[in-house]
Parts: C-alpha cells; sequence; structure tokens
C-alpha cells in the first residue's frame, strides 16, 4: 500500500499577510514557475545557463588548444570573467573573439530551442513577451546572445519578443518582493526589507517603494545592499541562514539610524518551488545544505530571529527567485496580457504571468 503518512513540517511563522508561493498576486496572476522541462539529455534548461554558455566556450577552445594555439591561455573556461569576455568582442584577439561570436552563436540556438518547447505547454501558450535577468544578461556577451535568440526565433515566424529586465541584476530580484505584498503594507513606511537568494549569491537590502512617485511601483529602488558569494564558500544550510540574519540584522539597525521607517516586512526570493507554508517542495539543490528538508522552513527561522520591526511583528512573503525578479517588470509590461520570464544564471530560472485587469 502506498505511504499516505504526512511529513512533519515545521510550524510556520505566526504573522503572514498571505500564502507563500502564491499563484494570485497583487497585479498579476502565476501561470506556471519553475517549470522543468526534460529531455534524453536531462533539464532542458540545463542547455540554457550560464554554465552551458562556458561549456560551450570550452567545447570551441579544444581544437584550438589540441594545436597549442588557445588564444585564452591556460585560463579555465570556467574562470573567464564576463568584463574579459565583452573585451575580446571589441578589442580582443580575433581568434579569441571568433570564439566568443561562436559560443553566442550556439547559445543562441539552445535558448532558441528551449523557449520553442516552453512556448509549447499550455501554460506558456500565447506568451507575447519573455524578459531575460539573471546575471549572464549583465554582459554584452549575453545581450548578443537574447538578441541572436530573438532574431532566430522571429525568422521562424514565432511572434514572441524578447526584452531585458530594467533593473540591474543585483536589484531586480530585491525590489520584485514589493510586488508580492498588498501597496497598504507600505503606507506610512519608507521602505522594506528584501533578499533575493541565487544558486551563487545571497542579496539583503533595504527598498524604497517610493508609492508617493508611482504607486504601480515603478520608482522603486534600493537603497543599499549587501552581497555574500555563499558559491565561493563550503557552508552549511545553518551557517548559511545565520549569516543571512545577520546580514538582515545589520540592514535594519543601519535603517533605524539613516531614519528610514522600515514597513514590518520581509519579502524573500528563493530557488524552488515554494510551498503555501514556506516550506521548499523542490529546486533548491544549489542552495549550501539541504534547505528541501521537512525540517525547514526559511520563513519561521527569520521570523523567530527577528519577531519585530519596529513596534510591529514581522511579517514575511517567499516566493521563487525567477517569479520575484519577473515581478520586478511589472510596471513596465502593461501593454501586453500574458509575458514570461528566463533568468539565466547557475540555472534557467523561469516564471509566465497574465497581468491583472487594472481597477
Amino acid at each position: 500500500m502506498p505511504d499516505t503518512t504526512t511529513k512533519p513540517r515545521p510550524a510556520a511563522e505566526p504573522h503572514r499577510i498571505a500564502p507563500h508561493g502564491a499563484d494570485q498576486l497583487p497585479s498579476v496572476v502565476l501561470d506556471s514557475y519553475n517549470l522543468e522541462i526534460t529531455d534524453d539529455d536531462g533539464f532542458l534548461g540545463d542547455r540554457a545557463s550560464r554554465r552551458a554558455f562556458r561549456t560551450i566556450v570550452e567545447r570551441w577552445r579544444k581544437p584550438l588548444r589540441d594545436l597549442g594555439e588557445d588564444p585564452f591561455g591556460d585560463e579555465p573556461s570556467d574562470k573567464l570573467s564576463k568584463k574579459a569576455l565583452d573585451d575580446l568582442l571589441t578589442a580582443g584577439d580575433p581568434e579569441a573573439a571568433g570564439i566568443v561570436h561562436s559560443a553566442i552563436e550556439e547559445f543562441a540556438q539552445e535558448l532558441a530551442t528551449v523557449t520553442r518547447r516552453f512556448l509549447k505547454v499550455k501554460a506558456w501558450r500565447d506568451t507575447e513577451r519573455i524578459v531575460v535577468g539573471g546575471g549572464f544578461r549583465n554582459s554584452r556577451v549575453g545581450e548578443l546572445a537574447i538578441g541572436r535568440t530573438a532574431v532566430l526565433l522571429k525568422a521562424e515566424k514565432i511572434k514572441v519578443d524578447f526584452d531585458m529586465i530594467r533593473h540591474d541584476p543585483d536589484e531586480a530580484g530585491l525590489i520584485g518582493v514589493a510586488h508580492l505584498a498588498p501597496a497598504w503594507m507600505f503606507e506610512g513606511h519608507d521602505a522594506l526589507i528584501a533578499v533575493d537568494i541565487g544558486g551563487t549569491n545571497i542579496r539583503a537590502g533595504v527598498v524604497r517603494p517610493n508609492l508617493k512617485k508611482a504607486t504601480d511601483l515603478s520608482k522603486a529602488v534600493v537603497d543599499r545592499f549587501e552581497l555574500w558569494r555563499h558559491g565561493d564558500e563550503k557552508l552549511g544550510r545553518t551557517e548559511a541562514v545565520d549569516r543571512l540574519i545577520d546580514m538582515l540584522k545589520r540592514l535594519i539597525t543601519r535603517a533605524a539610524k539613516d531614519g528610514l521607517r522600515l514597513a514590518p516586512f520581509i519579502g524573500i526570493g528563493c530557488p524552488g518551488m515554494i510551498e503555501e507554508d514556506g516550506a521548499i517542495d523542490r529546486g533548491a539543490q544549489n542552495l549550501p545544505g539541504n534547505w528541501e528538508s521537512p525540517k525547514f522552513n526559511l520563513p519561521a527561522a527569520l521570523h523567530k530571529e527577528i519577531p519585530k520591526i519596529g513596534d510591529h511583528e514581522t511579517a514575511i512573503l517567499m516566493h521563487n527567485d525567477a517569479v520575484v525578479q519577473g515581478l520586478s517588470q511589472t510596471p513596465f509590461m502593461q501593454d501586453v496580457a500574458r509575458w514570461g520570464v528566463f533568468t539565466i544564471g547557475t540555472g534557467l530560472g523561469n516564471a509566465r504571468f497574465t497581468n491583472r485587469a487594472r481597477n
């Protein structure tokens, strides 16, 4: 007989203004996220990640290396910086630039393949525009690969536009969490605390929603933030969460010194499928330690250490990191009804939205 017992989960934090991982959000309906399409080689999204691009570069270097003519020298492909690759396109060795251009073309072909498959999925049909975020987008190489993808698809008469997330990749995920909560949450306050957890970095920051300038959050800005590259260290989950808590406490203390009235709210973007109670079902394999354990609940852990902000109990909302990055673009997507986001980083994050009717 099948096991019908329910796995015990830690209690979620007591003060919650909405479900974690919700599909009904203030400005959009979330049609799909963290979609995992597979083919004979595994997860399709793995073919359109930052790691995949470096693998392609390495493959183009190998024939030259075998001839003793590798223009990159001894530098490993996964250590080549975005700036170094960008510089090669304009002023580098012609053969090195040729490798980069070849990698761009091959990556664009892969991203076009991934896009075609996504658009065949019911939840992604009729997508009018896809915005691209993540660290890969923050480079000329990334922009060219994305632009080439758009050209390939249009040549096939596939009607979908590509655009770049407007905000800096270090800030988009932080600004996006302001779209998780209803606007009343921030009335009478100057700022909120935001967290963006990725497979390589954890960012935490103070976000000013600037509702007096624009009620649609189009003028929201990051006042200050901290970035920790957890991918450079070998830490467990407990150590990582403790580091995050320290980051948040520093930001809260600094905001108070700056005279900012913080809303009693922490918004979080985190990889994986987010359960209503704040647990992570799957998709968090790139984070330090086991974040998918039924005994672990990040919102509850943060609430325990930061039960109040100012005089009020802390409300915490968590959603998928690609969803949150995409939400930062919501004010600029009002000319289409259905749109999606790809975040190209450690993996390929994805989400599809339908705009809600505005009153």
